[in-house]
């Protein structure tokens, strides 16, 4: 757990009524994601957003799109790179696509980045 997270997990403590709760429960009974769940929720707002061509010079070879049109899921699937060193695992576009590919259908189908939000809020519950 990293200091904001523990920050965070204090914060739920000192709420009237979820002292007793798990970290987890307390979030959960507020209506709120953990810290890790959120920066998720970030990065695939913004690869929602380079992919539907918001940022178009700086989008530009962000990721590519597999190549197969016979796949199960969503149909939006992104390939992942394939690195040598560890620490390029943490980069945004390796640790977006496995949680991208992941997301149904009407997730990443969204016609507009309003809709997209309020379906990922849904789809997050059960992602991580």
């Amino acid at each position: 757990m990293d200091l904001l997270e523990s920050i965070q997990w204090r914060a739920t403590k000192m709420i009237r009524g979820l002292e007793p709760l798990s970290y987890e429960d307390g979030l959960r009974e507020l209506g709120l994601f953990s810290l890790e769940k959120r920066r998720l929720q970030g990065d695939l707002i913004a690869a929602f957003q380079y992919l539907k061509g918001a940022y178009k010079k700086a989008g530009e070879g962000l990721s590519t799109r597999a190549r197969s049109d016979r796949m199960r899921g969503n149909g939006f699937k992104l390939e992942e790179g394939g690195f040598r060193l560890d620490i390029r695992k943490k980069f945004f576009t390796l640790r977006v696509v496995r949680h991208w590919n992941r997301l149904p259908r009407e997730v990443v189908a969204a016609p507009s980045l309003k809709v997209f939000k309020a379906r990922l809020g849904g789809a997050l519950s059960n992602l991580v």
